[in-house]
């Protein structure tokens, strides 16, 4: 028996022990310890070491909280200490309250979007900031979110609305400035919304209306103007705070369970409405410093649970009837500043320990301090319909003049331009607009597509330290090319011969010539080479310049085209791959550094400039490598300039193979790219067949090494690998609304870089330990 206790003694023991030291998987402690230094080591995750940190265990606190499941981090909690009470916010670090300058946004959702088991997140007072990013929809298990009083500014991500598990979400205290997004009945688990003390504006979103389960919604003391539509609708909502807005319609229609309402300080300038006597739920109606009329329903006094009303500083007039009846748990009114007269019923008048009543600034006659005469109030009432009444007709006669001026103005526009371009230049505008709409997002303004002025941060950005595109004479290319001898000829493609060349100044150029168009006039070619040249990006081949040959003709008719870009040295991404020594070629994590980048330049292609550039014909020998590896990507854009070669360039691809002249757009050619990563070059040549009958092969563990390149499986991990090959079956969809956007492309290949790099070290550290 003793030996049975004693075995008992040791059980209980060793089961201890082990759950005590039970880990996360490496790869959740990373993320932490990568979230600690994005946070710039808060004083709160001092107890965030190292790896071997229990994390599930040591880290419960009221300041941080982490609680795990399954070797996952299910909730993340993170109280920091770092005030918002500022004046105002520039949208830059502040010392002291706000993450350094050298914070970024993006990278610490990038980071925090692979705890993808994350049902709770609570990042409060940690002095992040920046605007909200779009990836954070990639949290698609969080139910609660909290990162309320930083410094979040910009819009509310309209992708939020996609997170479809969220129950709460809180994002009081930040600095929020742009319109709500409209798209919040998506969110059908929603039941607590909170965004007060921001600065947000425009209108009240008209899809909250259509959240049932909604209990909570908070928007006060921000800029939300204009109509508040019938809430009535929310039929699960208990509390209603849109205090300090810019709300100036009539009073809206209210959810018959409405508990609390606070809706003072706005402009509503409306009767109360008689339904609001129905709301017998209601316990606390603020309905203060607005512009309301008329005298107050008697009922509203007599609810059964209204405890608190305040209907101060409003245009309430009239008389009070004497007979009114206060409810038993009514223990606060207020009336002031309004312009009620006559005499104050009883129910008013007896002030107790248990109820406050306020009615200064009135015009009753109960002879109190504080009262006006009634004459005033009279006054008062008139001045105010006297006003209103010459305000409508004022209104209604500025309409009519301002449309007639309207009218003038456009007419004498459209006179001006039409004798001003009507005349000349029809085709070349009819041209670029054509080929605006064909490579570029729906959504955009005409005039601001074909103008190619309007640049995003994102161009600014992608071109520091780049050199500015500028003009090349015909003499020149032909000087720094010895007259485009044989000895500088590199090779052609389906965009034309390419030539090597040495500027005056010693810089080796790679010079694409492009067979002549008759399509395009040189005024026209030049406004399409102009919006070409703002494509930089420090993933792209860099365009030094261009040459618009018209061989001594006229100016509308145009020769050859020249493109003259850096020279790139250390040859192409396919004939690396094509390399099967280990010593040559290239090992997992430098094929997805080249990925990466890749992806970087296509997604700046895309959403970098107005117009995007959404079908540039990726090819893995159209990836050239510097002499440090670094991709850049070439021939990228030129189908705004010669799109006949591009069609005709089409033809010459595997039609017969999936239809490829609709398929093959950017995503799906980089889908493709990835498998010639995996797989090696030689899979282009049977590109079909490979995609319907070989794909399969890859997503089983068991038949995978028969394709990967032999390089690839010695040096990658299977995680890191797998998500790669993941991705790659998604670009490779057969509809193409089904295939993932560039962002969810580059997301992917760096989550599978850091598990790689993971790995990485882990292997490091074990060669170390033995």
């Amino acid at each position: 028996m003793g030996y049975l206790n004693l075995y008992f003694l040791l059980y209980i023991t060793w089961s201890l022990f082990i759950l005590r030291t039970y880990q996360l998987q490496s790869s959740q402690t990373q993320l932490l310890l990568q979230l600690r230094k994005h946070l710039e080591y808060p004083k709160q995750l001092d107890i965030w070491i190292d790896h071997g940190t229990d994390f599930c265990y040591e880290s419960s606190s009221t300041q941080v909280n982490i609680t795990c499941q399954d070797n996952f981090i299910t909730e993340l909690k993170i109280l920091g200490d770092k005030s918002t009470k500022v004046g105002d916010f520039d949208g830059f670090a502040i010392a002291n309250q706000t993450l350094s300058e050298n914070f970024s946004m993006d990278s610490f959702f990038v980071t925090l979007a692979r705890l993808t088991s994350l049902r709770v997140l609570s990042l409060v007072s940690l002095g992040i900031w920046g605007p909200l990013p779009d990836k954070i929809h990639r949290l698609s298990s969080l139910e609660y979110l909290d990162l309320s009083s930083n410094f979040l500014f910009g819009s509310v991500p309209p992708k939020i609305s996609t997170m479809v598990k969220l129950q709460t979400i809180k994002l009081d205290d930040n600095f929020f400035n742009e319109t709500l997004p409209d798209q919040f009945d998506s969110l059908s688990n929603m039941t607590f919304l909170s965004l007060s003390n921001n600065k947000l504006k425009g209108p009240f979103p008209s899809s909250i209306r259509r959240i049932s389960t909604l209990e909570n919604l908070i928007l006060s003391k921000n800029e939300i103007s204009g109509r508040l539509p019938d809430l009535s609708s929310l039929s699960s909502l208990n509390v209603l705070d849109l205090s300090g807005n810019k709300l100036d319609s009539n009073l809206p229609a209210l959810p018959r369970g409405l508990v609390m309402a606070f809706l003072s300080k706005n402009s509503f300038s409306s009767e109360i409405p008689l339904h609001y006597s129905l709301l017998n739920q209601l316990q606390h109606l603020d309905l203060s410093f607005n512009s309301l009329t008329g005298i107050p329903p008697a009922a509203l006094f007599s609810l059964p649970n209204i405890s608190y009303l305040n209907l101060a500083s409003n245009n309430l007039s009239g008389s009070l009837p004497t007979h009114l009846h206060c409810g038993a748990k009514l223990s606060f009114i207020d009336i002031s500043n309004n312009r009620v007269m006559g005499a104050l019923p009883s129910c008013l008048s007896n002030e107790s320990d248990k109820r406050v009543i306020k009615f200064d600034g009135n015009c009753l006659s109960t002879g109190a301090h504080g009262q006006h005469s009634e004459s005033y109030c009279l006054e008062v009432v008139h001045m105010k319909r006297k006003e209103y009444g010459g305000k409508n007709v004022g209104i209604l006669v500025g309409l009519i003049v301002g449309m007639l001026i309207i009218m003038v103005l456009l007419v004498v526009g459209f006179l001006v331009l039409c004798r001003r371009y009507c005349q000349r230049g029809i085709s070349d505008q009819h041209l670029l607009h054509k080929s605006v709409q064909d490579h570029s997002a729906r959504g955009f303004n005409t005039d601001i597509l074909t103008n190619a002025r309007y640049i995003s941060e994102a161009v600014k950005l992608g071109s520091q330290n780049l050199p500015v595109c500028r003009s090349f004479t015909f003499e020149e290319l032909k000087e720094v090319t010895n007259n485009f001898d044989n000895s500088s000829f590199m090779g052609e493609g389906s965009y034309g011969k390419l030539y090597k060349g040495k500027l005056e100044n010693g810089t080796q150029v790679a010079i694409r010539c492009l067979p002549s168009s008759k399509k395009y006039t040189n005024r026209n070619l030049k406004l399409r080479l102009d919006l070409l040249a703002k494509l930089r990006h420090p993933h792209l081949v860099c365009l030094l310049g261009h040459c618009i040959d018209c061989g001594g003709q006229d100016n509308y008719s145009v020769n050859k085209v020249f493109l003259i870009y850096e020279y790139v040295s250390n040859g192409n991404f396919r004939t690396h791959l094509s390399e099967n020594t280990p010593e040559k070629s290239l090992n997992w994590s430098e094929r997805l550094a080249v990925l990466i980048g890749v992806a970087k330049a296509v997604q700046f292609l895309h959403t970098g400039v107005i117009p995007g550039f959404f079908n540039n014909r990726l090819k893995t020998n159209n990836i050239l490598l510097d002499e440090h590896l670094i991709a850049k990507l070439g021939d990228y854009g030129l189908s705004i300039i010669s799109e006949e070669i591009s069609n005709n360039g089409r033809k010459q691809e595997d039609n017969k193979s999936w239809q490829m002249t609709i398929l093959e757009d950017d995503v799906f050619s980089f889908g493709f790219m990835l498998i010639e990563a995996i797989v090696g070059p030689s899979v282009s040549a049977r590109k079909g067949a490979f995609l319907r009958d070989e794909l399969a092969l890859l997503n089983s563990q068991d038949d995978r090494g028969k394709m990967v390149n032999p390089i690839v499986l010695a040096t990658s991990s299977q995680e890191s690998l797998s998500v790669v090959i993941s991705i790659a079956n998604k670009c490779l969809c057969t509809e193409s609304w089904s295939r993932p956007s560039l962002e969810d492309v580059l997301w992917n290949l760096q989550y599978a870089a850091q598990v790689q790099a993971t790995a990485d070290n882990e292997q490091g550290f074990g060669n170390v330990t033995l």
